[in-house]
């Protein structure tokens, strides 16, 4: 899935460059690195999918430079993120562009996933023991596909063998009874991942296709169950992206552009 564009004006960023961009057609401002992983549009659809409210807390897991929680934020702005990222540089950058951006509410944290402390969870407010919502864009490659020369990308989109489960798992221990997790994969890994998702207690699974072009099968889904849930599993109509001539359509728009809420069921 393509990378979003970032303008050709570089800073150096602690001896690496960045380059200078924005999310959501200028609403925010976004730096992310030159070189290795580039943000793609994943996170600024799992970030429209959530259905967050005034006052929650919501975890993304490998949020790398803080995409989809700002995208989150702009459109939900009385909101607490944290970004779990296991790259101190990229730790660094993500909160930069937090404070670039003047939310204040959101931070990133050193996380390995899909390692988590033990509870109480020292990364939440004392007090607080679950959050509302979770979303992440977990590796999808099998373990066994070619590596990437870069490492970071590598980690990122590289699913080590049983690794899925783990992350998973990881992801549904702080959520509260009701809350959500939402993830970002691979066609492929769709019958694991669900039922992952059905042993750790997430219901009401949410299917939903997002589709290259009009009659293209799709690569990517975004998958959304809820803790505690025992309601049945639905597909989704899902979302077309792009255009026979490339554009986006007036309803990827609507989210990339315009920030709006992605509503996975009609």
């Amino acid at each position: 899935m393509q990378s979003i564009s970032s303008s050709s004006s570089l800073i150096h960023h602690k001896s690496k460059k960045t380059s200078d961009g924005t999310l959501l057609e200028g609403k925010i401002l976004y730096k992310q690195y030159q070189e290795g992983y580039r943000t793609a549009l994943e996170p600024i659809l799992m970030a429209a999918a959530i259905p967050a409210k005034a006052g929650q807390t919501i975890i993304e897991g490998g949020c790398g430079a803080g995409a989809g929680l700002m995208c989150l934020h702009h459109r939900v702005p009385n909101i607490s993120g944290i970004g779990f990222e296991q790259h101190p540089e990229m730790i660094a950058l993500a909160n930069e562009n937090f404070q670039l951006n003047e939310m204040n509410s959101l931070k990133a944290i050193e996380i390995t996933l899909p390692k988590l402390p033990k509870r109480p969870f020292d990364f939440l407010p004392q007090g607080q023991e679950h959050v509302d919502h979770v979303f992440s864009n977990p590796p999808w490659h099998s373990y066994n596909s070619c590596p990437s020369p870069d490492p970071k990308k590598d980690l990122a989109k590289r699913l080590p063998k049983g690794f899925l489960s783990e992350w998973i798992y990881a992801l549904s221990r702080p959520l509260r009874q009701g809350g959500t997790l939402t993830l970002a994969l691979s066609v492929s890994l769709y019958a694991e991942a669900s039922a992952v998702m059905h042993h750790y207690k997430l219901g009401s699974l949410i299917l939903f296709p997002l589709w290259p072009k009009v009659n293209r099968p799709p690569r990517i889904i975004l998958l959304q169950g809820r803790m505690g849930s025992t309601g049945g599993s639905h597909i989704a109509p899902g979302l077309v992206l792009h255009e026979d001539n490339g554009n986006f359509t007036t309803e990827a728009n609507h989210i990339l552009k315009d920030g709006k809420m992605l509503c996975l069921l009609p």
